[in-house]
């Protein structure tokens, strides 16, 4: 199976281009798909690229699920590949263990599929997806898929999942353990040095099943650990979001009251300013009515007196 690669950005020329482009074209949700496609392949082709245009142009829109799945894979590089290790310790020891150990490691590989699941749907919430129930399952399934299957595992790690995964029925290899001991088959009289030989045997398959175990267990147990811590800060940088989105919230109403106040404040002072014109030109108006009273008072007393010398 192969290692989780990371890939940041898109790389200029040759062929990891169009690979990178794909890997950011399959993290697009569902809804935005087919328009990042055609912009992408437009570009290439733009670019003389005719080749990866046709790749880009082929690809298929993927479920809600898958894409959740995507984005799992590529936000969250270092838990996807400890989840991959663990997949590929589980099916191990599955193919050894007898009954009361796949108990066990199923009830631990379900503990950590859903926590896994769940850390998938917070991803798709942040980018504006709220996953329903049915989609969820989905998530959770593909998972398991990748925890049983290594083909499904292989085709996870491609980032590139159009379709949710079914698991098999169980691990491979369960019935009957390798190491379960065999009915013995009916020999004659066999000799001591065989049955201490048969002995020795079982006891070294019981050791190694043991082992196995043990190992599986640890494996379990560390992921489960790393899952929860990732599961704290997760919520700790949701509730730190749901904070700022609050802040911003409440920054612009403060900001429309402000702009509202602002708004008011400039009617008031053109208001004020009409009225200061209006006032000025009635002062004016004022003035010259005074002017020309006082002009024709004088004239009026001019022609009193002339008329006063005429009569005497």
């Amino acid at each position: 199976m192969g290692t989780l690669s990371k890939r940041k950005g898109v790389p200029d020329g040759g062929e990891r281009d169009v690979e990178a482009v794909l890997d950011e074209l399959y993290t697009t949700p569902p809804a935005d798909f087919v328009a990042r496609r055609e912009e992408l392949a437009a570009a290439a082709k733009a670019a003389g690229h005719a080749d990866d245009a046709r790749r880009l142009h082929a690809s298929r829109r993927p479920t809600l699920a898958a894409w959740a799945a995507n984005l799992l894979l590529r936000s969250q590089p270092e838990e996807s590949q400890q989840f991959l290790e663990l997949g590929q310790a589980l099916r191990e020891a599955y193919r050894t263990l007898d009954a009361t150990g796949i108990n066990e490691l199923s009830e631990q590989r379900r503990r950590i599929v859903a926590a896994l699941s769940r850390q998938a749907a917070q991803l798709a919430r942040e980018a504006g997806h709220r996953l329903s129930d049915p989609v969820q399952q989905d998530v959770e399934s593909t998972l398991r898929a990748v925890l049983t299957d290594r083909d499904a595992a292989d085709r996870w790690v491609g980032g590139r999942l159009e379709g949710a995964l079914t698991p098999p029925s169980d691990f491979p290899g369960t019935a009957p353990p390798t190491g379960a001991p065999q009915k013995p088959r009916r020999e004659t009289a066999p000799g001591p040095s065989a049955r201490t030989r048969a002995k020795d045997d079982l006891a070294e398959r019981r050791h190694q099943r043991q082992e196995r175990l043990d190992h599986a267990r640890s494996a379990a147990e560390e992921a489960a650990h790393r899952l929860r811590a990732a599961g704290t800060e997760q919520a700790d940088a949701e509730a730190a979001w749901q904070g700022a989105r609050d802040r911003h919230a409440q920054a612009q109403q403060q900001m429309s009251a402000a702009e509202q106040q602002l708004q008011q404040a400039r009617e008031e002072v053109q208001r004020a300013d009409r009225e200061q014109q209006e006032a000025e030109e009635r002062s004016h108006a004022a003035a010259d009515a005074h002017a020309r009273a006082q002009h024709e008072s004088r004239e009026a007393v001019q022609e009193v007196k002339r008329l006063t010398a005429h009569s005497r």
